[in-house]
């Protein structure tokens, strides 16, 4: 009887995770339902010209003309690309800097309070810099895209670290664990939730210096490039058609990517509260 209670939790967990994953995406359904709706109306009531605000067929129409011409598909390959180099490069940086300060706390208490000055500065104003001190080319975009995120990297690792209780430090002392092994199985493990957030906070933050980086730095390629053109040209369905594709690109990796990640690594620290109710 025993048994057979124990094999059936696991079983009730995954239906009550099934009805809470369809349940969300319901609701999401229906807010896009709805703001979709809203729209439609707003056009018919005619409020402004057709070519100012085009209706949402009218924008699926421009979203299919993209990708049969092939614009769209390779604007999102080489935009995605330049997103996963910058953002490669900046958790490199962003951790061994983040590290170094924590090794040395006077380097750390400087360099935290300069990092957090960089965070707040506006990743548009490192557009001019870059194209006088590199060029319109990658890698031009590619340092906008760096310095937009590698602070917020940075901070994140130099805070999850400084945060972690001193209990799970003394307990792995007096259990024997010192050096390379204190950091490997204590604090990086204790600090993966606060690293978690902060990588997420890092990706929104260089997705957003990306697309403004490719659409001032013209490289002919790109979301951003293909949101100048319409802007050059007038055409309010291009110009629409990408702003749906950006914001489905952070949809699927805010709900689908980084929030699984999440998910698995609160539950497997045991701080899903609602995994523990179910």
């Amino acid at each position: 009887m025993l048994e057979k209670k124990t094999q059936q939790q696991p079983e009730k967990k995954r239906r009550n995770k099934s009805r809470f994953d369809v349940s969300d995406a319901a609701n999401t359904a229906l807010f896009l339902a709805a703001f979709v709706g809203v729209w439609q109306l707003v056009f018919m009531l005619g409020i402004w010209p057709q070519f100012l605000l085009p209706s949402p067929a009218m924008v699926v129409t421009s979203i299919a003309n993209l990708i049969a011409d092939s614009s769209l598909p390779i604007g999102l390959g080489v935009t995605m690309l330049r997103l996963a180099a910058g953002f490669v490069v900046s958790i490199g940086i962003g951790g061994v800097v983040g590290l170094a300060m924590v090794k040395f706390p006077g380097f750390g208490k400087t360099m935290s309070s300069f990092a957090v000055g960089l965070l707040t500065f506006p990743s548009i104003a490192w557009v001019p810099f870059a194209i006088l001190l590199i060029g319109f080319n990658d890698f031009g975009i590619l340092f906008v895209v760096v310095m937009a995120s590698v602070f917020s990297v940075m901070i994140t690792t130099y805070s999850s670290i400084r945060n972690i209780p001193p209990l799970y430090l003394r307990a792995a002392n007096n259990m024997g664990a010192k050096g390379f092994a204190l950091f490997r199985y204590v604090m990086i493990p204790a600090a993966t939730p606060s690293l978690i957030l902060g990588i997420r906070q890092a990706w929104s933050f260089a997705w957003h210096a990306l697309i403004g980086a490719e659409i001032l730095i013209t490289t002919l390629y790109g979301l951003g490039h293909i949101l100048s053109i319409g802007k050059e040209f007038v055409d309010m369905g291009l110009i629409i058609a990408t702003m749906v594709t950006i914001f489905v690109i952070g949809m699927v990796f805010d709900r689908i990517i980084f929030r699984k990640i999440e998910e698995r690594v609160r539950a497997r620290w045991g701080l899903d509260q609602h995994a523990d109710s179910q």
